[in-house]
């Protein structure tokens, strides 16, 4: 047998099995994916001091309130691009945004009587949403503090970049 046989031999025996085996084993996990950016709509992002969410974010309406440094409610319309929410849903691909659980907070925290600063975000798909309520004191696991935080600064960052982009702020 010459080299070049072997190494075909040795090819189809084992890389081709391995390739159609990848795509066999995989190729319906991604079809049936949960949260894919095809079916992705729109972001809804809230936050505040305890139950009164007084900013909030909408971006199928566009619709964003928020309370500026001189305790007055600015309400506005800021619209995000394709690109931003593309981008936004990617980042909490990468992030692992879908297995974050419901609440972030510490056991034995009362979500109805705590005046922690707190964020909502809700990201919006065709036939489900995933939403996730993040309290800024939480402290138990630091990873998810820190990716929560990082998802967090993602939205703000892109409402803010959008909003400077279109000349509405004020």
């Amino acid at each position: 047998m010459s080299t070049r046989t072997k190494k075909i031999f040795l090819f189809l025996t084992i890389v081709v099995p391995f390739l159609a085996y990848c795509v066999i084993y995989y190729r319906p996990m991604l079809r049936n994916a949960p949260f894919r950016s095809t079916d992705f709509e729109s972001i809804v992002f809230k936050w505040g001091m305890g139950n009164q969410l007084e900013n909030s974010y909408n971006s199928a309406t566009g619709e964003y309130v928020y309370v500026d440094a001189k305790d007055s409610v600015v309400h506005t319309n800021v619209k995000l691009r394709k690109n931003d929410m593309l981008y936004l849903h990617g980042k909490a691909n990468e992030i692992g945004f879908w297995n974050f659980p419901e609440v972030i907070a510490n056991k034995g925290t009362d979500l109805n009587t705590s005046k922690v600063l707190r964020y909502v975000i809700r990201f919006n798909y065709k036939t489900k949403s995933k939403e996730v309520t993040y309290l800024t004191d939480y402290t138990e696991i630091p990873k998810l503090q820190g990716l929560a935080e990082q998802m967090k600064s993602l939205v703000a960052q892109s409402i803010n970049d959008a909003e400077e982009r279109y000349g509405n702020k004020k």
